[in-house]
């Protein structure tokens, strides 16, 4: 039984990995062309992905936006969640499940009403335009790990806090803060990587005016074929694998996916 457990698990291994290795065998190619297996072994698409301005700028650019949409998410969500575990406002909890009703809808729907709104703003193609975009759509991530870190955090830490006579700045900042902060760092980090990738609600709200790696890449597929295309994904992807090794690293990761502590 264990055996075939085993060979169950390997094969669903196998089975998400096989994408992976069929990219990385095309960005190997020699030739100047999208094949499988490679016809020839080459490194140089990865040197062009670092030295084609083309290539580097668009990559930069989801970087940049990736960053500042995290950061205005964690922004919005943490006052949020610490809102809505404390109880004290009747709206925080509306306000709490207004913060998971984007990630709910499909991307298109965002995409489509963000692109609305910035016409009507008359923002469209604008940089900020995208960032806040994103933000709005990836807030639901920081949400739910800075509310499952306060889920776990001891009521009866912040009350001894309070008798010693800290006021609520001091018991956020010497008490709450410190125990959330892993959660904090993983909500960006997860909304960071998600936006790297996100294409969808870029294209709808900045179009070509502010080229994203994502953008890049379809552009690249509907007018030519290069392997610096399998390159540029295969090194975004080892990025996730990295930014993902964190977060199961210094975070408190069964936690995360669900686990209950009580439980153990």
């Amino acid at each position: 039984m264990r055996a075939l457990q085993r060979l169950f698990f390997g094969l669903v291994v196998v089975y998400l990995l096989l994408p992976i290795a069929v990219i990385f065998g095309v960005s190997l190619n020699a030739r100047n062309t999208l094949f499988f297996p490679p016809q020839g072994v080459s490194g140089r698409w990865y040197g062009a992905f670092f030295t084609a301005r083309e290539w580097w700028l668009p990559a930069l650019n989801s970087v940049w936006i990736a960053a500042l949409a995290a950061l205005v998410a964690v922004s919005v969500a943490l006052p949020v969640a610490y809102a809505a575990w404390q109880g004290r406002s009747r709206y925080a909890r509306l306000l709490l499940f207004t913060g998971f009703v984007p990630f709910a809808l499909p991307p298109v729907i965002t995409a489509l009403g963000a692109l609305v709104l910035w016409t009507l703003l008359q923002s469209y193609g604008r940089p900020h335009t995208v960032v806040f975009s994103h933000a709005i759509f990836l807030t639901t991530l920081p949400l739910a790990t800075i509310t499952l870190g306060l889920q776990t955090l001891n009521p009866q830490m912040v009350e001894a806090a309070r008798t010693l006579g800290a006021d609520p700045r001091t018991v956020f900042m010497t008490v709450i803060f410190p125990f959330v902060r892993p959660y904090v760092i993983a909500g960006y980090l997860f909304a960071f990587v998600l936006s790297l990738n996100e294409y969808l609600i870029a294209y709808m709200t900045v179009g070509f005016t502010v080229e994203t790696l994502p953008i890049k890449i379809f552009n690249s597929l509907r007018y030519g074929y290069s392997p610096v295309m399998a390159s540029a994904s295969l090194i975004f992807f080892l990025a996730a694998v990295v930014i993902f090794g964190a977060v199961g690293r210094f975070g408190d990761l069964p936690r995360l996916l669900g686990a209950d502590p009580s439980r153990e």
